[in-house]
């Protein structure tokens, strides 16, 4: 059953961009510090301007306004460089906190449970390390610096018209319950709309996964049209509540161009009336008018800025959920890792959904050393089996132990560190094809590394790359075959060196003879491990030491191969029916 990975709450998401901001006080405080010089030589223009007006109405000759006019130039000089500064500053310090908290979403994504991460479903993580993360970096490279400076600047334009004249800052404030209530009205729709817009669009991007990457499946079953449907379903999920959105910040415009009226119809009368009775000058109305119309700028951009904000706090909070999680496993790390290890399933039983049980009582013994080959019609159980043996799963009902500790006890990182699980979705990491095997091991020499290719039988083909093991492969690089690949992954294991290998039908993507080649760079990975192979093909159980069969969830054979053949039972119909494949 899908089980989304967390999202912080308000409160969560504020304490960790407090976490993030507590290390980056003082380049915070420079930043303000330049901006608010930067405001306030802007702010010079206005009064600067209603001098000049008062210069014209006095009759005064034309030399009277060089000296203003010199002002507002160097006054805008000066506003141009600081805020040019100041926004530089910002985009730095919301470029440190948001690098700092990819970092930390990505070491707490990788140190998930596999069972978490596939309970939530790949497009889930995969919408937040993209969408999400997509999101919160605009807003941090345009949104944040503008809010700042937005901010600001309504801010000191209303200590100047108090300056001017207290009655100018009352008659601004007029404007001030019409703006509240529309952001308190926004803000009460825009955030579940925006909230539930992006857990819609995780859902979206994990149906397309879905039914992508199990096209083969879907056209089997004969299932498109059923995909198509809830492709079709999600997306205009999504659709409908981008619509919402667009609906939302469309009223949210009109309620503020009302504000605007309100304020600056009240600012001229008052300006009227001030100077009719002789209380300021033409001057002073005029530049008190010309601060309110200068707030039109800051206060759209800010109270825009609140449509921004709130998709970028819907996608901060997915981001801090994850980040936030607590470690897994990293103080079970130190646990000795057994040189020899054996495997012991008891009873296992495990269900997907309730009451849908996929295993039923799976006994399963392997000694230190043994290779032991699973196999069974598809949906048999084969898979379920190696995960809860990897600790991909917790089984339902029953326990398995790993060199006599149960994996429960045994914690994620010390279960990585004793079971090493290779399936047939095998990734290529963009980089040098070196850098790519040393993911398995970071201190692995050179020598190292040539040593775990040529075990796979890889080294020949590694080096006859156009630049050897230095070669960048995967996205954008050389493109491996699916056998190297998967060479690539068994090398992977070797370097690891795990006690137990798991391989779930590694060798089932690459053709026939590039399945030989997988088989026996498989055995040869596999040497002086205990191993447990899932067979896609049944040369692999012939070669193994031992030979458990599935069916319908339950083992029904176990025993070498040549005496499961003999004895007529359910693996000898297999083998007969793979053999007489080969022979055809």
């Amino acid at each position: 059953m899908s089980a989304l990975l967390p999202t912080a709450s308000a409160g969560g998401t504020w304490a960790a961009v407090r976490d993030l901001l507590r290390g980056r006080r003082l380049l915070a405080l420079g930043a303000l510090a330049v901006l608010v010089t930067a405001t306030a030589a802007g702010l010079l223009t206005a009064p600067l301007l209603g001098r000049v007006v008062d210069i014209v109405a006095s009759g005064r000759p034309a030399s009277a306004v060089t000296w203003p006019i010199v002002l507002i130039v160097g006054a805008a000089v000066v506003q141009g460089g600081l805020t040019a500064l100041g926004v530089t500053l910002v985009a730095q310090l919301g470029e440190g906190m948001l690098a700092e908290l990819r970092e930390r979403f990505v070491s707490r994504a990788l140190r998930l449970p596999l069972e978490r991460v596939e309970r939530a479903g790949s497009g889930d993580l995969t919408a937040r390390v993209t969408a999400d993360v997509s999101i919160v970096a605009e807003a941090v490279r345009r949104a944040l610096p503008q809010l700042a400076r937005s901010v600001l600047a309504i801010a000191l334009t209303l200590v100047a018209l108090a300056v001017l004249d207290w009655r100018f800052f009352v008659a601004a404030l007029l404007a001030v319950p019409i703006q509240a209530h529309t952001v308190r009205w926004y803000v009460r729709h825009a955030v579940p709309l925006y909230a539930a817009q992006r857990v819609s669009v995780g859902a979206q991007q994990q149906q397309l996964l879905d039914t992508v990457g199990g096209a083969a499946t879907v056209r089997a079953f004969r299932l498109g049209d059923h995909h198509v449907e809830r492709v079709t379903e999600r997306s205009t999920a999504t659709v409908t509540l981008a619509l919402r959105a667009v609906r939302l910040i469309t009223r949210f415009y009109g309620r503020l161009n009302l504000a605007e009226y309100a304020g600056l119809s009240a600012v001229l009368a008052a300006g009227f009336l001030l100077v009719r009775a002789d209380a300021v000058t033409i001057g002073t109305a005029t530049a008190a008018a010309l601060y309110f119309h200068n707030l039109f700028g800051p206060i759209n951009i800010a109270l825009s800025l609140v449509d921004d904000a709130q998709v970028a706090a819907a996608g901060l909070a997915r981001l801090v959920g994850v980040a936030s999680l607590p470690p897994v496993g990293e103080a079970e790390a130190e646990r000795p890792v057994a040189v020899e290890a054996s495997v012991k399933a008891a009873g296992l039983g495990h269900a997907y959904l309730p009451g849908h049980l996929v295993l039923r009582d799976v006994d399963l013994h392997i000694a230190p050393g043994e290779r032991v080959a699973l196999v069974g019609a598809s949906g048999a159980g084969k898979t379920t089996v190696a995960k809860l043996v990897a600790g991909v799963h917790r089984p339902s009902h029953g326990t398995v132990h790993i060199a006599g500790v149960a994996v429960e006890e045994l914690g994620a990182a010390a279960t990585g560190g004793l079971v090493a699980l290779i399936t047939q979705e095998v990734h290529v990491f963009a980089g040098r094809l070196a850098d790519d095997l040393r993911l398995a091991r970071p201190d692995a020499s050179d020598e190292r590394v040539r040593e775990a290719l040529a075990r796979v039988g890889a080294l020949a083909w590694a080096r006859a790359l156009p630049d050897g093991l230095d070669t960048v492969v995967g996205e954008g690089g050389h493109q491996l075959t699916v056998t190297q690949a998967q060479q690539l992954a068994l090398a992977r294991l070797v370097l690891a060196d795990p006690p137990v290998a798991v391989l779930d039908e590694a060798t089932a993507d690459a053709g026939s003879a590039g399945a030989r080649v997988l088989e026996e760079s498989a055995a040869r990975a596999l040497d002086g491990r205990t191993g447990l192979v899932v067979a896609h093909r049944l040369t692999q159980a012939a070669t193994a030491d031992r030979v458990v069969v599935l069916d319908a969830g339950r083992v029904v054979e176990s025993g070498p191969h040549a005496v499961l053949v003999e004895a007529g039972g359910a693996y000898a119909r297999l083998w007969t029916a793979w053999s007489a494949t080969r022979g055809g």
